[in-house]
């Protein structure tokens, strides 16, 4: 048994997606926030799951803030610790801390569009196409090995919150996938960077596209 620690900011709806996918093999041993009030903690407890607060705003710098969110989480000795919607950004020693069992999910195709705002830029852009991406965490801010990738449509009256509700109902799918694989122990990190995934090869991607206009 696995066992998976989530780190979350407000309400979680990824972690939510986790926790309900029950994921065979894996445990989830914490839910742990940054925030008192954030809703998901009332959720995983709901569920059984324990859950923390690590508040930044306890901290001088962020390198105790790193400290003590890292105590927490070693706490429940992890197997692999997910990023749902956590709005900090991490350090160099805590992100080596974890290094190979440290994911998040990212609201656009890396490497296209890192960093906030995802959906405003995607449509600035005029791009077609857009998506998420679950990847491990390195030192590169969103620019870790890409583990699972979703593809949705552009569609041409989109504003920012259409375009990232089609995005969410996405990343709900491939997060838990995404796990299960690290779970499974399929998800090997290859030395040119990119994720190998046993049993799957290339197909690591969702694509929901409508049809082509046909004469």
């Amino acid at each position: 048994m696995k066992s998976v620690v989530i780190l979350i900011s407000g309400r979680g709806s990824n972690m939510e997606a986790i926790v309900r996918a029950g994921i065979p093999g894996a445990r989830i041993g914490a839910v742990i926030s940054n925030r008192a009030d954030a809703a998901g903690l009332s959720f995983a407890a709901r569920r059984g799951v324990d859950t923390a607060v690590v508040a930044h705003g306890d901290h001088a710098d962020r390198a105790r803030f790193d400290a003590a969110l890292q105590a927490a989480i070693d706490a429940h000795a992890p197997d692999l610790v997910v990023l749902a919607g956590f709005m900090r950004v991490l350090g160099e020693d805590f992100v080596r801390h974890y290094a190979g069992r440290l994911l998040n999910i990212h609201p656009s195709l890396l490497p296209s569009f890192p960093g906030l705002h995802t959906h405003r830029r995607a449509l600035a852009a005029g791009v077609r196409v857009h998506g998420a991406t679950v990847h491990f965490v390195t030192l590169e801010l969103d620019g870790g090995p890409v583990v699972i990738q979703a593809v949705v449509p552009v569609l041409p009256d989109d504003d920012e919150d259409s375009l990232a509700a089609r995005v969410l109902a996405e990343e709900h799918r491939i997060y838990p996938q995404a796990v299960r694989w690290f779970v499974e122990g399929r998800l090997s990190i290859m030395g040119d960077g990119r994720v190998a995934v046993a049993g799957v090869g290339s197909a690591r991607f969702a694509l929901h596209l409508p049809p082509l206009d046909r004469e």
